[in-house]
């Protein structure tokens, strides 16, 4: 029997991502200012975005196998939670899905949806208007 692989999430602005796709790599200030990329289970995203992203828009969750990572990831402790941080930039074969993360209209992050299936392609799903 397979073990299933718990995905890690990251929240960046939209245009970071696309920049990333660009560029072929992800790479956030926070690796430069603190030596790492900030990640998070699925079930902590609120309270990050809610800490650090209160009120923005035209955000992008990146969905990431562990496994696939080539850069280290360790597991600590920050305000009292166990949080994983990527040291290193994000290689893009280990994103496999982008979703939307938005705030409800006073500005709080309420909800995450999982993406509906994992993507080969990381693009941002968006709604077509």
């Amino acid at each position: 029997m397979e073990r299933e692989i718990k995905p890690i999430v990251h929240l960046c602005l939209r245009a970071h991502w696309e920049a990333a796709q660009a560029m072929g790599v992800y790479h956030s200030s926070s690796l430069d200012e603190v030596g790492f990329i900030h990640c998070s289970r699925p079930e902590q995203i609120l309270g990050v975005a809610n800490s650090y992203f209160q009120g923005t828009d035209n955000l992008a969750l990146l969905w990431i196998n562990p496994q696939r990572v080539e850069s280290e990831i360790r597991w600590e402790v920050s305000d009292g939670q166990v949080f994983p941080h990527i040291y290193g930039p994000l290689n893009l074969a280990a994103v496999v899905a982008v979703s939307e993360l938005s705030p409800d209209v006073d500005g709080i992050f309420r909800m995450v949806s999982k993406p509906d299936k994992v993507t080969k392609s990381p693009k941002i799903d968006t709604p077509q208007n």
